[in-house]
């Protein structure tokens, strides 16, 4: 299957327009790694235990856009889209939301 960020493959025809197919990855906060990213916040610097998690998951969410485009009758997504966000939970921490999205087609 092809997934690309661009709505049109060069040499390929767009047979049907399938759908918005969307992919969501949450991931919940962890105490050492936020205490880690605040040191490194003081000091300056990357941190890598996070660039590690959206790494992960913008491929997890790359996954299932594609196991559900593939549901569709899909050959390949285009125009896919990455974004990244955050929900509060009060007291008890923040969840990290990645989010995938893209046009399902069938092309031939």
């Amino acid at each position: 299957m092809i997934i690309t960020t661009t709505d049109v493959i060069q040499g390929a025809v767009i047979e049907s327009y399938l759908g918005i197919v969307t992919a969501e990855v949450v991931y919940g906060s962890n105490f050492l790694r936020d205490f880690l990213a605040g040191i490194r916040d003081i000091i300056g610097g990357r941190t890598a235990s996070y660039e590690r998690l959206f790494e992960q998951g913008q491929r997890k969410a790359l996954e299932e856009l594609e196991q559900r485009a593939q549901r569709l009758g899909a050959n390949a997504v285009i125009g896919i889209e990455i974004d990244t966000g955050t929900i509060n939970l009060d007291q008890s921490g923040v969840l990290l939301l990645i989010t995938a999205t893209g046009t399902a087609v069938k092309m031939r």
